[in-house]
């Protein structure tokens, strides 16, 4: 009997140490270590929320000051990476590592710039890339960093104006580095073929260069297509199908958009690439067994024109921010609009924006909106359902929350122009 009972106390503590472990793992979920999230796709597997907000409000950990910029929060590791930009003593862009726990600079890593007449000049627009690490940054003005992610010392450096001829648009370089394989490719918009260019993400050698459109503003995303990987670009000019070991251009299909704004990720499925914008509406390109085989399957100008949004995916439909009706649904294949919001989301105004993340497999998503609120809601082709609306972060007299925020552990870490905020999301009990 007392070996039954001392065998049933073992299993429960190797159960509980189980469970403990599982816990841990969930509470402390995957870092935040790119634009779009672990995978880029705008998923986050945190811990599981409750059915709403409580209602004394989110708890904020802490918060400091932060300069002006548009670019996204990365969490890596227990650190916070973020860019802004400074204009005393003198003007630079600066890369800022924080403590994830308490806020506290890490390091900072800088360099000179001059912005000069650049239209909504707060700050750079990119999200810091982390891996093996090293963090890598591309600035408004085209300056192509790669720094040791533990010191913040600089591993290699261009000046992509400077050596490639990038041609900076009215509202700076804004395409976020992307990594692939052993290659960092970033959206300068370059001279002499240099639209989109791949370095060598150790050494920073260049290692293809590619196309002669000018820079928009959307980060390339790499795809899985029926013919093997493609990387898709949305330029002001085209949408572009390229090899992305070579650069070779594998198709493009015609898209020229007003001021050049091609801003939110093109997405890919169901052999679909679907980009969205706002004076000329969405269009979709299918793909198929032939990499150099693109067409146009459907094209929207009513009720599907996007600015800045990210669009997200789920179960074949997408969900994104319409310039008109705000958060809207509709059917992948083929653009059938199925629901607005009514601009509950957003207010409906000149330039709507608000960041959409799933979290988990369910149909629930996390969404910041221009007015700092972080909102739960469940989305799915039926409706829209919002469980929860909190105010995390304050904006600026004409300066709204358009940064995309990073979700690591059970935080949510948000920047405005002024500061840098870490809030708790609360557990389900």
């Amino acid at each position: 009997m007392n070996r039954m009972n001392h065998l049933k106390t073992s299993v429960r503590s190797l159960l509980g140490l189980f469970l403990a472990t599982l816990c841990l793992a969930f509470w402390t979920a995957p870092s935040w270590p790119r634009w779009g999230g672990p995978r880029g796709d705008e998923t986050w597997r945190g811990p599981r929320l409750p059915a709403t907000w409580p209602k004394s409000g989110l708890k904020r950990v802490w918060h400091r000051e932060l300069g002006g910029g548009y670019g996204g929060v990365a969490v890596v590791e227990g650190r916070v990476y973020v860019m802004d930009r400074q204009t005393e003593p003198v003007e630079r862009e600066r890369l800022v590592c924080r403590d994830a726990e308490t806020g506290a600079d890490i390091w900072i890593h800088e360099y000179p710039v001059e912005y000069g007449k650049l239209d909504y000049g707060n700050g750079p627009r990119g999200t810091p890339t982390i891996a093996d690490g090293r963090v890598y940054t591309l600035g408004a003005l085209g300056g192509l960093a790669c720094v040791d992610a533990k010191t913040g010392k600089s591993v290699w450096h261009h000046d992509l104006k400077a050596t490639h001829g990038a041609r900076i648009p009215a509202w700076g370089l804004a395409a976020s580095p992307l990594l692939w394989n052993e290659l960092v490719i970033v959206h300068p918009g370059g001279a002499e073929g240099a639209c989109l260019i791949a370095f060598d993400r150790l050494t920073g050698a260049e290692r293809w260069r590619s196309g002669d459109d000018p820079a928009g503003y959307a980060t390339p995303t790499v795809v899985e297509s029926p013919a093997g990987p493609q990387l898709i670009c949305w330029s002001p000019e085209n949408i572009l199908g390229v090899d992305p070991a070579t650069g070779k251009l594998n198709w493009k299909i015609p898209y020229k958009v007003t001021y050049g704004v091609s801003i939110a990720t093109p997405i890919y499925h169901e052999n679909l690439v679907f980009v969205s914008g706002y004076w000329e509406g969405s269009k979709t390109v299918r793909l198929g067994k032939n990499a150099t085989f693109a067409e146009l399957a459907w094209e929207e100008n009513k009720f599907l024109r996007g600015l800045m949004a990210q669009p997200i995916y789920r179960d074949k439909h997408v969900y994104t921010i319409d310039k008109q009706f705000g958060l809207t649904c509709f059917e992948l294949s083929t653009g059938k609009k199925l629901w607005d919001c009514g601009n509950t989301v957003v207010e409906r105004g000149r330039n709507p924006q608000a960041t959409l993340t799933w979290i988990g497999d369910e149909d629930r998503a996390l969404i910041l909106n221009e007015n700092g609120d972080l909102i739960l809601a469940r989305l799915n082709p039926k409706s829209y359902q919002e469980q929860g609306r909190t105010h995390i972060i304050d904006r600026k007299e004409n300066s709204p929350i358009w940064a995309h925020p990073a979700y690591a552990g059970k935080r949510v870490y948000a920047r405005s122009d002024t500061e840098l905020v870490c809030v708790e999301l609360p557990a389900e009990r």
